[in-house]
């Protein structure tokens, strides 16, 4: 399996919330975000995690820190928003296994037309 920093998604998400300022939140570390947030161990339902991207120096023209950016859609109040922390290769274990809870959620949206999906010819 590719480590979460070698997937490349085919498009960009930008960051915050286009009309609505101050809707990216910065952590110091994974931890202080598993610690500090409801988007971590709140509802998934409510805090719908719509993408992520691991920037790593070196892949997909990325130079700058090693970082984890976070999309969530808050479904009730229809706010776009992200959060951002930097990350090690150490914390890859741990996000990878909230990343698939959080696509879990995901999947129970889409499940009755992932069903229906015909596998490429």
């Amino acid at each position: 399996m590719a480590h979460l920093w070698e997937i490349d998604h085919p498009y960009y998400c930008q960051e915050g919330n286009y009309f609505k300022s101050g809707q990216h939140t910065l952590f110091a570390s994974w931890t202080d975000f598993t610690e500090e947030t409801l988007f971590y161990r709140g509802d998934r339902d409510q805090n719908l995690l719509i993408r992520w991207d691991w920037r790593k120096p070196g892949h997909y023209e990325w130079e700058g820190e090693e970082t984890l950016l976070l999309f969530f859609v808050l479904q009730r109040k229809a706010w776009l928003c992200s959060v951002e922390m930097p990350v090690t290769e150490v914390d890859e274990s741990a996000i990878h296994a909230w990343l698939t809870e959080c696509a879990q959620t995901m999947r129970a949206t889409w499940e009755p037309l992932l069903d229906a999906l015909q596998p490429a010819a």
